[in-house]
């Protein structure tokens, strides 16, 4: 159920992850990765325990559905090098940082940008966009 277009059967996914995590339950692939996620961020681990909670950016509050999520998009890319040459990117900037982690953020980034503006011109992901964004970071911790 983790790629529903359902923002609830999304939600309700992932939160059963942590919770089979916390529980020493078997999880499967994704749900481990998720739970690997989630330890990165106790901010959020009662958190994602409240599916109808509401986020709002301009409130000043993060989602910590959609973090959660950005970095299980970001890990997918790079574990398939896709946009091509993601995981030199990301592997440049670690280089520089030594924190894969926060190199994870710098990178979410673009994507939220791309979603972004993707929502508020209710058009498609923009590709190009992404791969400028990847590449403005690339350029800026050469």
């Amino acid at each position: 159920m983790l790629y529903s277009q359902n923002r609830s059967e999304q939600r309700t996914f992932l939160s059963n992850a942590w919770l089979k995590y916390k529980n020493n339950e078997i999880l499967n692939p994704i749900e481990t990765q998720l739970a690997e996620i989630i330890k990165l961020h106790p901010e959020y681990q009662n958190l994602i325990l409240k599916t109808n909670s509401e986020y709002f950016p301009e409130e000043g509050k993060t989602n910590p559905f959609l973090h959660i999520n950005l970095h299980l998009a970001l890990r997918e890319q790079l574990s398939i090098n896709q946009p091509k040459n993601i995981k030199a990117i990301f592997d440049s900037v670690l280089s520089k940082i030594g924190d894969s982690h926060k190199v994870e953020h710098i990178m979410m980034e673009c994507i939220a940008e791309v979603i972004h503006t993707a929502q508020i011109n209710n058009q498609e992901l923009n590709f190009i966009q992404y791969n400028n964004c990847l590449k403005a970071i690339f350029k800026e911790f050469k």
